[in-house]
C-alpha cells in the first residue's frame, strides 16, 4: 500500500494546543467498524458501550519530563529528548544538534545537577547517553526536566498532570497514551461497577510511535521498538473476557500493540515482558483485540495505518472527513473515537 493512501486534509485551527477542562467531556465519535456507522457523544457516554464481562486494556505508564536543556562543555546549547533506559544510567536519546554531539562529546544539564557522555551514535540518528549525577535520577529529571510535548503542541503546559493519564502508575514513557487522557476516576470507577473488568498493561511510549513514514511503500517502513510488561492478574482479566466470548477493548494504540504483540494465535495472553516493534497496517488480523478507544491521529501515521487495519482504511478516511466537517479536535489533546 501506498502512503499517500492514508492522507487527509486537517486545517490547522483543529489540532488541539491545550487539554480540555473536564476530561471526560471531550467528544466521542463512535464508528461502527463493521456498518461505517457513525454516531457523534461526549466521551462520558463511552460507558453506554461497554458490556458487562468486556475487559478494558489500558496502559499504565507515565510520562518522564524527558526533555532537558542543557550545554556542552563548549557551551553550546543542546536538547536531549530520553526515549528509553537501556539499563543503569544509559538512556537511548534523541539529540539535537545532532552534527554537534558525536562519541565522547559531554554535556552539562541543571548547572551540574546531570552531566551526559555520548556513548553510540545509533543507525537510527538517536545516541546511547550515559548520565552522571548525586541523588535519585527520578528526583533530579522532575527538578530540571520538562514533559516531551509532540511538536505540533506550541502551547506550554499550565498543569503536567494533564499530560498524564489518571492511572499514570510506571515512569518511563517519552510521550503519553492519549487515548487514556478523556478517563476520570469516577468514570473509571461507574465502569468498573458495570461489570466491566480493567486489565492493565505497561508499554513506555517512545518518540517512535511518532515518527513519520517515509518510505512510500508503506511495508518498509521499520517501527521503533518500545518496552512491555504485563502481570498475571492482568493476563488472567483479558483470557476470562477471551473464554466468555466477552470483548477486550484496548485504551489506545499502545495498549492495543502490547497485547497484539503479547496473544497467541487464540487471542490469549501470558504474563511476560519485553521489546516490541510491532507493525500493525491493513491485511493484518487481529488475534485478541475487539475494540479500540483511540484519538484523531496524524496524516500518514503508523497509528492511522493501525486503526485502518481494524475498521477499514475508507470508514476511517470518512470518519476522519467527517470530523473535520464537525470540527473535532484532533491529536494528543483532542476528542476520542471509539471503534466498536
Amino acid at each position: 500500500m501506498k502512503l499517500s493512501e492514508f492522507d487527509y486534509y486537517l486545517p490547522e485551527e483543529l489540532i488541539a494546543q491545550t487539554p480540555i477542562e473536564k476530561r471526560d467531556e471531550s467528544r466521542l465519535m463512535v464508528l461502527d467498524k463493521n456498518t461505517g456507522k457513525i454516531e457523534h457523544k461526549v466521551f462520558k457516554d463511552i460507558i453506554d458501550y461497554l458490556e458487562p464481562g468486556d475487559c478494558l486494556v489500558r496502559n499504565n505508564t507515565k510520562v518522564i519530563p524527558a526533555r532537558l536543556y542543557g550545554k556542552k562543555e563548549t557551551g553550546a546549547n543542546v536538547e536531549f529528548v530520553l526515549l528509553k533506559n537501556i539499563e543503569g544510567d544509559i538512556w537511548e536519546a534523541m539529540v539535537r544538534p545532532g552534527n554537534k554531539l558525536h562519541v565522547g562529546a559531554k554535556v552539562i544539564f541543571g548547572d551540574g545537577l546531570l552531566k551526559a557522555e555520548i556513548l553510540e551514535s545509533l543507525p537510527d540518528g538517536t545516541r546511547k547517553v550515559k548520565f552522571s549525577y548525586n541523588g535519585i535520577f527520578n528526583e533530579i529529571l522532575d527538578q530540571i526536566g520538562l514533559m516531551p510535548l509532540p511538536p505540533y503542541i506550541h502551547e506550554s503546559l499550565k498543569d503536567n498532570d494533564r499530560y498524564q493519564t489518571v492511572y499514570a502508575k510506571f515512569n518511563g514513557s517519552a510521550a503519553a497514551p492519549t487515548a487514556g487522557l478523556h478517563f476520570t476516576e469516577d468514570l473509571l470507577k461507574k465502569i468498573e461497577e458495570k461489570g466491566v473488568d480493567i486489565a492493565n498493561v505497561t508499554l513506555h511510549v517512545g518518540i517512535g510511535t511518532f515518527r513519520p513514514v517515509k518510505e512510500e511503500n508503506i511495508e518498509d517502513h521499520h517501527m521503533h521498538t518500545e518496552h512491555y510488561y504485563i502481570k498475571q492478574e492482568d493476563a488472567d482479566k483479558i483470557n476470562k473476557a477471551k473464554q466468555n466470548k466477552k470483548r477486550v477493548i484496548a485504551v489506545g494504540t499502545t495498549s492495543c500493540r502490547t497485547i497484539e504483540t503479547i496473544a497467541d494465535e487464540k487471542g490469549f495472553v501470558k504474563p511476560c515482558e519485553g521489546d516490541t516493534g510491532i507493525y500493525i497496517y491493513p491485511g493484518y488480523k487481529f488475534k485478541c483485540l475487539d475494540a479500540l478507544i483511540t484519538n484523531f491521529h496524524l496524516p500518514e501515521s503508523t497509528l492511522l495505518m493501525l486503526v485502518s487495519a481494524l475498521a477499514g482504511r475508507e470508514n476511517i478516511l470518512n470518519a476522519y472527513n467527517t470530523a473535520v466537517k464537525e470540527k473535532y479536535r484532533f491529536f494528543s489533546f483532542g476528542d476520542a473515537m471509539f471503534i466498536k
